[in-house]
């Protein structure tokens, strides 16, 4: 994997496992992406999935997971952690923003 730039992401264990499992269960593509969308008056929608690797994607290892994203979207995602909750009253990942 060419990797060499330092991932602006962190995967917690519980994601990273989840994620793993997802992988694992045969994917239509090998990457995940992790990405910024949208704007507008509720702010920025953080997106995540599994997706082919397009020329300006900067390509990451985060917890033994091949993670791409758009070179732009690097600086909105600086320091974000993301987590997998399995819990009785909701179920999926969460994008915890850093502290500032």
């Amino acid at each position: 994997m060419d990797t060499a730039l330092i991932a602006p992401i962190q995967l917690t264990d519980a994601a990273a496992t989840e994620l793993k499992k997802l992988l694992a269960g045969g994917t239509e593509a090998p990457y995940l992406r992790v990405g910024v969308k949208g704007g507008g008056c509720s702010g920025a929608a953080y997106m995540l999935g599994f997706d082919a690797r397009q020329e300006d994607d900067n390509l990451f290892e985060v917890a033994g997971i091949p993670v791409i994203m758009k070179k732009a979207h690097g600086m909105y995602l600086m320091g974000m952690e993301i987590d997998y909750q399995d819990t009785p009253e909701a179920r999926g990942f969460v994008f915890n923003t850093p502290q500032k």
